[in-house]
């Protein structure tokens, strides 16, 4: 009988299209100098390098092999924009991963998509808490009875468990995703999502019953609810977890963050492995009998470009690029831009002509970098740089159809990116800054439930006292402004919220000073815009449900218009006036 069980386990999660390497700045400090090293990571042929070069060592040490991703594949680049989940299908087949988990983003557009990346798919995706038993028959794209869908059990109340033979016993694997779901992405009506601490713990005793005791909880949770699951829930052998884009591992010397890789909480360990197919997660775990683990050894790994630039107010001379590659190269959390020859070959030849068209499309110039923020901080007090803008176009654009509009609402988590200095073009605004295709609503709404629209959003996105679904809630306005104070008792932090005067004519601006600014009265009735998600209610927004109407704006969505605002424009100037003053709870 064995008294230790290998598993040598590769992880990813929240990838979001990012098919090739993506930019990155490493702040580096030696020998009393300051550098900036700019290069490269990951991207899809990387990754299955160094997945296929994990397999093959496990499979010379005799270890069980594992590659998994904790969800997340759909949205975040043109090629998501350009192929949907078709590409996200036929390149992660050709990485075979072991089972996948649904992240919400999969479920962005309803369950058709999901359909289809399922049946394009070679793989299992997992989604143990969502309860298809109630489909409508004879719906157009049913997901209950998908064969490599391992849903909610509804009769026995647990997720169907994946199971694998691991040395002389079984492993299961259990795909357990949020159970805000209907908060924050846009699943079917018929489709429920149960509760993941219940569920999973239901499943955890059944496999137990069963005798098996190796269970690992594929989750995309976040890591916060990844703790509390922990906490709740004996007998989880490891989480591997994904949604809040966390990066575990000690990389201080690169100027980045240092958090503790492979985390124990109630004897299980978490691990999450960043975002955007930057990094990788290899580990090498040993189990006992009974399925604890008692041994992992691991680490985040960047894949970066073997030549990197680097900078320094100092001047940069050879010895100095020579000792930060030795820097490099001594990191635990650092290996090299090997590519797997068929996936580079896969991305080149079938998708990448079709964003080199958009890449030569030039809209505007940014004179300063406009930087993103979801939330306000020391370093950007008033938030956002760029969301602001992005409601100042939604305002401009939408008044061209309908003049009756008196104020334009987002939230943060619609703005993916920051928009960098220089030129910029539709495949930066469709493939980074504003990637989901969402349309425009036009509704009328009483001040009062405005009001509490935004003090909810502000509260769900900081967690002020209430138990929110992250910082994406967080409001951006143009035609109002408000001040914030956490501090006060809810439901009256919303100290002021004032609109632009409707009696201004249509071209005014905020950058003119001599605009009136008056309180929103609560009785009024006033006419907004935001995106389709955000006026459906998600994260926060639910008052904006009590509008007297809502109505589409055809055939113009929020990406199209910044595009057009900015074609107009020309040049996206310094960041506008602010329009919003934050104060924390725990100010």
């Amino acid at each position: 009988m064995q008294t230790a069980y290998t598993l040598k386990l590769a992880h990813i999660n929240d990838t979001h299209s990012h098919f090739e390497p993506s930019r990155i700045q490493f702040n580096i400090e030696h020998h009393n100098k300051s550098f900036e090293l700019y290069s490269h990571t990951g991207g899809y042929a990387r990754l299955q390098y160094q997945v296929k070069q994990a397999r093959l060592a496990a499979q010379q040490n005799q270890q069980e092999f594992l590659f998994l991703h904790a969800g997340d594949s759909f949205q975040g680049t043109l090629y998501f924009n350009q192929f949907k989940g078709a590409a996200n299908a036929h390149l992660l087949s050709m990485m075979t991963p072991d089972a996948m988990v649904l992240g919400n983003h999969e479920i962005d557009a309803g369950n058709g998509p999901v359909k289809e990346f399922i049946q394009a798919t070679n793989f299992p995706i997992l989604a143990g808490n969502m309860d298809l038993s109630r489909e409508q028959k004879g719906k157009v794209a049913p997901l209950c009875g998908e064969p490599r869908l391992y849903d909610y059990d509804p009769v026995n109340h647990i997720a169907k468990p994946l199971i694998r033979s691991f040395h002389d016993r079984q492993l299961a694997i259990v795909g357990i995703t949020l159970d805000q779901m209907k908060e924050i992405a846009r699943p079917d009506a018929d489709v429920h999502f149960i509760d993941a601490i219940a569920t999973t713990r239901n499943t955890v005793q059944s496999l137990k019953k069963q005798g098996i005791h190796h269970i690992i909880v594929l989750s995309h949770l976040g890591l916060q609810q990844d703790r509390i699951l922990a906490q709740e829930v004996e007998g989880i052998s490891l989480i591997v977890g994904g949604h809040t884009h966390t990066l575990q591992g000690d990389f201080r010397k690169l100027g980045r963050s240092n958090l503790t890789y492979g985390e124990r909480v109630n004897e299980t360990p978490i691990v999450h492995a960043g975002l955007h197919a930057e990094t990788l997660g290899l580990a090498n775990i040993e189990f006992d009998a009974s399925g604890k683990v008692t041994r992992l050894l691991g680490n985040n790994n960047f894949m970066l470009d073997e030549q990197f630039l680097l900078q320094s107010p100092q001047d940069v001379d050879e010895d100095d690029y020579e000792q930060i590659r030795s820097i490099l190269t001594d990191h635990p959390g650092i290996l090299w831009d090997e590519e797997d020859v068929a996936i580079r070959y896969a991305i080149g030849s079938q998708y990448r002509p079709a964003i080199d068209a958009l890449e030569h499309q030039i809209l505007a110039f940014v004179p300063k970098t406009l930087q993103h923020s979801r939330l306000p901080s020391k370093h950007l007090p008033h938030g956002s740089e760029i969301s602001p803008w992005v409601s100042k176009s939604m305002y401009h654009e939408a008044r061209e159809v309908s003049a009756d509009i008196d104020f334009a609402l987002h939230n943060a988590g619609g703005v993916r990116h920051s928009l960098e200095q220089g030129k910029i073009s539709v495949a930066d605004i469709i493939g980074r800054v504003l990637p989901f295709e969402l349309p425009l609503v036009r509704y009328q709404i009483q001040g009062c439930y405005l009001i509490e629209a935004i003090e909810s959003a502000i509260n769900a996105a900081t967690n002020n006292g209430v138990i929110g679904t992250g910082a994406g809630s967080f409001p951006y306005t143009y035609g109002l402004k408000y001040h914030y104070d956490g501090r006060q008792p809810i439901g009256s932090r919303l100290q002021q919220l004032q609109i632009l005067d409707k009696l201004h004519p249509a071209n005014h601006d905020i950058h003119n000073q001599e605009l009136v600014w008056k309180p929103i009265e609560t009785h009024h009735y006033y006419v907004g815009v935001s995106s389709s998600y955000t006026a459906s209610g998600k994260e926060g927004y639910q008052a904006l449900l009590q509008s007297c109407w809502q109505k589409d704006i055809q055939d113009i969505n929020l990406a199209a218009a910044f595009m057009q605002f900015a074609r107009k424009k020309e040049v996206i100037d310094q960041p506008l006036a602010p329009q919003l003053s934050y104060i924390s709870q725990h100010s």
